[in-house]
Parts: structure tokens; C-alpha cells; sequence
């Protein structure tokens, strides 16, 4: 640049731009400074400081902001180079007629940025303005919208675009896809997909992401399968989400079958799939085999070491979890608010109250974290699991966030754990007023209640979600084979070799009475006789599930539950006699934890003892 050249802060010492009041009139109009300013910011792709140079140069020499040409490219660069949006919006204000290419631009600026409510802010000024959207527009705008999460507005501009003929271009019918599914919209993403004459790989990621993510992981699987048959090659993107399918159902045949495939083409060196893997194997209670995904990582991001330490405190090993921390706190890593709710899990799963007090303290004073109501849980279930039930009703007391449900219900189910009746009818009239027909705090406060021998209150529950129209929420458990999993419910029956099952459940229930087991009766919720007790403990899901594993799998063979509801202290206590009895390492996923058992003891040292939260009668 020539002598003429001024610093940016010259011009803009409190970023306000202003003309040089030595530029003559007649420079305003010299095409060829508006050409050179235009090359120029064309060389500046990667630097946000030339830009800053480049748009001085053009103040010092005349060019008015007004000028389309220069204020698009301004935009255009700012944009692509993920600068401030106030930035681009303040140049844009000042152009006279912008064209579509521009109002596309700061459409897709704000999209992209964290904020992108301005976007459709954007698009209504643009019909107001009465410029024609075209082929970018919607997709730019169906960006914003599944960021925002606002299907409705989703479904207007599907109709806008439909209107305009937009709706048959397939990068369009892709961001449509993507919007519903990032809407919980699951079943209208598939519905548009099953349309489309002409389907790419964005596709087919956007329609099994969407079921992956709401909770449809079997759909997920199955289009996963169709993709294979249409020889559509899967990326890093498609493992995620399959590997998140995987997950949800326990598939962990499936998903080691999906880490060989990311080997063979080289996705085990993308990160975010590889982080996917890593939270797979952690969640699938194959710690070992996450722990060797991550030391074989060539990049480790935080998300990585958060995700190995929140799967070690999960599957019970709070003391790696920590450890883990502090080798990554030696590496200069900075944790995250997320990292530190995987430190206080690992805490409160293992009873450490003191070292999850100083890690509370700790993330606050020394890292800068302002505590969110999932740290103050995490406080509250440290102290409930610890038997410090009045010392968590007073936490919450002390909160200065408003206690939310999930903080009222942990209190709920430590009273029910510990039998403090009282605090537990406190912590029941707060879940009336927040979650009035959640149904798992009806069974928490009726297993209090029949921990005390207290039945017609237990009734009164009952009858009080009858007339509530509160249903419990039935209890499941799945379980792998053959490239299938098997789904059971309490007292199942409809399982083709449901005759075996039953005569494994028996003799099951024969060799565990000579090991000494007693079936844990006490909360079971009525007040039946003790032979009836037993014999609706004898028919819960993981018991049915465990009992076809074993008529199904060699000896020795590991087996793994997946559990909706939390493990009852019965099963809790028949898996690991069961896991000693027939020499089987047993690893149970419930809503809480893993527990590894093996040889007669859990993993989890029966601390908390899986707990009486869900009803036996849904088990």
C-alpha cells in the first residue's frame, strides 16, 4: 500500500466509521479505487486485521460504504471470515438497494454465528423490502431456524419455498431435512426424505441423525442398513450418529463393527468421530475399550478427556475419573463447565463429599465457572447418596438458583434411600407444583411410604395417579444377540422361547436360595402376601433378560443390560449372585450407572445400592 495509507485506529478510534474530510468529492467516483479496494479485499481470505487495513484505505480514499459493490464484498469477507456481526451490520445498514447476494450473506453470517434469531429478523426485512429470495436464501434461513429450534417458523418458510418452486432443489430439500430433525421433528424429516427423487450423503446424515437424536435409534439403524444397500459410502458425520444409535440400544456388536469400518477408511482420525467412539465404548460399559481409544487418539480436545472421565465415574471408577482430571489439569487443558459435571459425578457416585466440596469450590473461584443448576445437583445427590439427607435439604435451601425438578426429585429419592418421611413430603409438594404428573415421583414417594409399612398411603398414591391419569412408566430391558436386540418387560411372555426363559428363571431362583439369597420384598408396592412379593420380583426385566442370555450365549460369555429404569435393590443383589453362581460377568446399564458384576460383588460397592427410585411394579 502507498504513503496514503492510514492506520485503522485513525480512522475508527471508537469503531465508528467516518469519511476523510480531506477526500474530494470528485474521488468518490473513481471506478478504479473501488476496483483496487475490491482486489484488495479479495487477497485478505485468512486476515481479519488486512480487512480492517483494506477498509481504512477505502475511507481514506472516498469510497462511500453505500456503494454496493464495496459494502458486499465488505460483508461478503467479514462473513467468511467469522468477524463480529454487528460489524457486517453496520456496513450493510449503510448500503443503498443491497442485491439478494448480500442479504444472503448476512442471512448465512448470522446463521453461523451464536446467535442467530437475526437471521429470520433478516429475511422478514428482505420481504418487506420486497426482494425476491432465491436458490441460497432458504437454505441459509432453514440454518438459523434449526439452530433456533423453531419448527414453526421452519414450516412457514417450507411453504414459502414450496410457493416459489425452491422446494424440489435437493441442497433445499437437505436443509429441510435437517431443520425437522433438529426440531425433534423426526417423523416429518423421514416423511420429506422418502420424497426426495434424489438423495446425497448430506441426506441420508440429516434423516439418521434426526432419529438418533430423538430417540428412534432403531429407525436409525435401519436407514443405516438401507444407506449400505444403496452403496452410499458413510463419513465421519454418518458414524456419530450410528455410533449414538448404537448407544441408546446397547448395540455393542454392532458399534465394534462400525469402529473396524473407521479403521479400514481412516475415520478413526477424525476427531469428532473418533470422540463418538470414545463415548460409545464408555457408555456401552466397555470402559477398557474407550480407554484405549483415547491413549490411541493422535488429537486429544477437552471433549475427549471429559468424555473418558465422565465413563469412568458412570461405570464406577471415580478415583480414575479423578486422576484422569488432574493429568489433564498438567497438560494446561482448561476444564469445562461439562468437565466439571463429570469431576462432582465421579465424587458423588463414589462418596468422596469432601473432594467434591473442593471441586465445587475449585471450579468457582479457580477456573472462573459460574455453578449451573446441574453443579448443584450434582451437590445434592453427593450428599443424598452419603446419607446427608438434612444437609442436602439445606443445599437446596441455599441455592441461589430456583431448586428445578430433577434437584427436587434427587432430594425425593435420597429421603426415600435413607427414610427421612418427612423431608421426602417436603421435597414430593415441591415436584406437585413443578412436574405435578411426573410418574416417577409418585412411585419414589409410594416406596417411601411402603419402606414405613405405611399401605393405605401407599394405596392413596395409587389412587391419586389413577385419578390424575398418571401412568407409570413401564420398565424395559435390552439386551444384544445374533445382531439383534431383544427388548423384555416385567413378566414378558411374548418372547418366541419364552418357555425356556422361564424354566432358566426357575432354576435361577433355585440356586441362588442355596447361595442364601432372600428376595428384597419390602418395597414392593402393595400389601400382598410375601409369596405374591416374590414371585412379581422373580419376573423383573433384567431377570427375564439375563435368563435368555444364559439359554443363548456359551459359558463364560460377558452379558450386557440395558436398563431404562433404575436397578431395584432385589436385582440388585440376585445379579450378583447370579454373576457368581454362573461364573458370568454381568454388566447392567440402568438410568443412573453401569454396574459391573462379577464373582459375587458389583463395582459398585453396593454404594447407594442402585436404589428403591422406581417402582418394583415396572421393573
Amino acid at each position: 500500500m502507498n504513503s496514503k495509507q492510514l492506520s485503522f485506529n485513525t480512522f475508527f478510534p471508537h469503531s465508528h466509521f467516518t469519511f476523510s474530510t480531506s477526500t474530494s468529492v470528485q474521488e468518490y467516483s473513481k471506478p478504479h479505487i473501488l476496483k483496487k479496494c475490491i482486489a484488495l479485499l479479495l487477497t485478505c481470505a485468512s486476515s481479519k486485521f488486512k480487512l480492517k487495513q483494506i477498509h481504512a484505505f477505502s475511507v481514506r480514499h472516498g469510497v462511500p460504504l453505500s456503494s454496493p459493490d464495496m459494502g458486499k464484498h465488505l460483508i461478503f469477507i467479514i462473513v467468511s471470515l467469522s468477524g463480529p456481526m454487528s460489524y457486517a451490520h453496520q456496513i450493510f445498514s449503510q448500503i443503498q438497494d443491497p442485491n439478494i447476494f448480500t442479504w444472503n450473506t448476512m442471512i448465512r453470517g448470522y446463521a453461523e454465528s451464536e446467535s442467530p434469531r437475526p437471521a429470520i429478523d433478516i429475511y422478514k426485512k428482505m420481504h418487506v423490502s420486497s426482494i425476491e429470495p432465491d436458490t441460497h436464501t432458504y437454505p441459509f434461513l432453514l440454518k438459523a431456524i434449526a439452530k433456533l429450534l423453531a419448527v414453526r417458523e421452519g414450516e412457514k418458510v417450507h411453504s414459502i419455498a414450496i410457493r416459489n418452486g425452491y422446494e424440489s432443489l435437493v441442497f433445499v430439500q437437505n436443509t429441510l431435512v435437517h431443520m425437522y430433525a433438529a426440531c425433534g421433528q423426526a417423523e416429518s424429516a423421514h416423511k420429506l426424505f422418502e420424497l426426495m427423487p434424489e438423495k446425497n450423503l448430506v441426506t441420508w446424515n440429516s434423516v439418521i441423525n434426526g432419529f438418533a437424536l430423538n430417540g428412534r435409534p432403531n429407525e436409525a439403524l435401519t436407514l443405516y442398513r438401507e444407506m449400505g444397500l444403496e452403496d452410499v459410502e458413510p463419513d465421519g458425520f454418518t458414524m456419530v450418529s450410528l455410533l449414538s444409535a448404537c448407544v441408546e440400544l446397547g448395540a455393542l456388536a454392532l458399534g465394534r463393527r462400525a469402529h473396524v469400518y473407521m479403521l479400514k477408511v481412516g475415520l478413526s482420525e477424525n476427531l469428532h468421530a473418533a470422540n463418538a467412539l470414545l463415548d460409545f465404548y464408555a457408555k456401552c460399559g466397555s470402559i477398557r475399550e474407550a480407554q484405549k481409544v483415547f491413549d490411541e487418539m493422535g488429537e486429544k480436545s477437552v471433549v475427549s478427556w471429559t468424555s473418558l472421565i465422565v465413563g469412568l465415574a458412570v461405570n464406577g471408577f471415580g478415583n480414575e475419573a479423578l486422576k484422569l482430571f488432574k493429568r489433564m489439569e498438567k497438560l494446561g487443558l482448561v476444564p469445562t463447565e461439562i468437565t466439571f459435571v463429570g469431576v462432582l459425578y465421579a465424587c458423588s457416585h463414589c462418596g468422596m463429599v469432601d473432594e467434591g466440596f473442593a471441586y465445587f469450590k475449585r471450579m468457582k473461584e479457580e477456573f472462573g465457572i459460574v455453578p449451573k443448576i446441574e453443579h448443584y445437583g450434582c451437590m445434592v445427590d453427593l450428599l443424598g447418596r452419603a446419607g446427608l439427607v438434612k444437609k442436602a435439604f439445606e443445599f437446596v435451601q441455599s441455592m441461589p438458583l430456583r431448586p428445578n425438578a430433577v434437584v427436587w426429585r434427587t432430594l425425593l429419592g435420597a429421603c426415600t434411600i435413607h427414610g427421612h418421611l418427612a423431608l421426602g413430603e417436603v421435597a414430593r409438594a415441591q415436584l406437585l407444583q413443578l412436574e405435578p404428573k411426573h410418574s416417577g415421583d409418585y412411585v419414589l414417594l409410594s416406596n417411601l411410604y411402603a419402606s414405613e409399612q405405611r399401605w393405605s398411603e401407599v394405596q392413596k398414591v395409587r389412587r391419586t395417579m389413577l385419578r390424575e391419569g398418571v401412568k407409570k412408566t413401564p420398565g424395559y430391558s435390552l439386551v444384544e444377540l445374533g445382531n439383534c436386540v431383544h427388548e423384555f418387560v416385567m413378566g414378558d411372555r411374548s418372547h418366541f422361547q419364552s418357555e425356556e426363559i422361564y424354566a432358566m428363571l426357575a432354576e435361577m431362583t433355585k440356586l441362588l436360595k442355596l447361595e442364601g439369597y432372600m428376595p428384597h420384598t419390602s418395597n414392593v408396592l402393595a400389601d400382598i402376601e410375601e409369596e405374591e412379593k416374590e414371585t412379581a420380583l422373580s419376573y423383573h426385566s433384567e431377570k427375564i433378560a439375563i435368563a435368555f442370555m444364559l439359554i443363548n450365549t456359551p459359558p463364560g460369555t460377558p452379558i450386557r443390560v440395558v436398563k431404562n429404569l433404575r436397578v431395584c435393590a432385589d436385582c440388585h443383589f440376585a445379579i450378583k449372585l447370579i454373576s457368581k453362581v454362573f461364573v458370568r460377568e454381568i454388566v447392567v446399564r440402568d438410568r443412573s450407572r453401569f454396574h459391573h458384576f462379577k464373582e459375587g460383588s458389583c463395582s459398585c460397592r453396593d454404594y447407594w445400592n442402585s436404589g428403591l427410585h422406581e417402582s418394583h411394579g415396572t421393573c
